[in-house]
């Protein structure tokens, strides 16, 4: 049976709960997005509160974790609660949808690691399949609420499979969002890339693209460069 909780090195995250357990995505995206100037940063989907904890570990923002999921605000409050940054970390059950009707906040960084099936056979726990799958929140609306929220100078930042993540980005061209990096995640040197960094901003621009390999040619070393990102977080790094 694999561990209820995963331990990093200034915080815990349990997974037990949740639909979707801590994983390579979430820990990549929440070392790669950019947030050395963030004062506000919105975590949509925040599951475990994973990147919302990794965000608060990297800065010194103040940052808003929503989910529609009951179970995962109940496993995200518990690690917030747990972790030195509970007085910068505000947990709130709501769709993304609803929170940007609501809301008259506005954001430096809105982070996800969002649902990314469109089309394909759904897992029998509605929980999984709302963490997993577009259903719920479509990469159009997860585009249109973010660009109404995001400051002027603000920045979307999602982990998607490479299919999906280029039909992202042809959205976000259609919603105003354009892509300003796209970095292409390989899991190994062998193996083609199978998840794509986005980061969105709200002005037509450039793309800067680029490759991040995870692993060697040996199993579960990982290349200096993935080393160097997530060096921080990893116990044995």
């Amino acid at each position: 049976m694999s561990n209820t909780w995963f331990k990093f090195k200034q915080f815990t995250v349990s997974h037990d709960k949740c639909a979707m357990k801590v994983g390579v995505d979430g820990v990549t995206l929440g070392a790669w997005a950019d947030v050395a100037e963030a004062k506000n940063v919105l975590d949509v989907g925040c599951g475990s509160g994973l990147i919302s904890l990794m965000i608060a570990q990297r800065c010194d923002a103040q940052i808003t974790a929503i989910d529609i999921d009951n179970q995962g605000i109940i496993q995200t409050t518990e690690n917030v609660d747990n972790s030195p940054w509970k007085e910068r970390i505000d947990v709130q059950h709501i769709s993304f949808q609803e929170y940007a009707h609501v809301t008259s906040d506005r954001f430096d960084v809105i982070i996800s690691n969002p649902p990314f099936f469109n089309n394909s056979l759904k897992n029998p726990s509605e929980s999984r399949t709302t963490a997993r799958h577009t259903d719920s929140l479509s990469h159009q609306e997860l585009l249109a609420c973010s660009k109404k929220l995001l400051n002027p100078d603000g920045k979307l930042c999602l982990i998607l499979p490479v299919e999906e993540g280029n039909a992202c980005i042809e959205t976000g061209k259609e919603t105003g969002l354009f892509c300003s990096k796209k970095v292409s995640v390989f899991p190994n040197a062998s193996k083609p890339a199978k998840r794509l960094l986005l980061e969105f901003i709200l002005s037509e621009t450039a793309c800067v693209e680029r490759n991040l390999t995870i692993e060697t040619d040996v199993r579960n070393q990982y290349t200096p460069e993935y080393t160097d990102l997530v060096k921080d977080f990893y116990l044995k790094l």
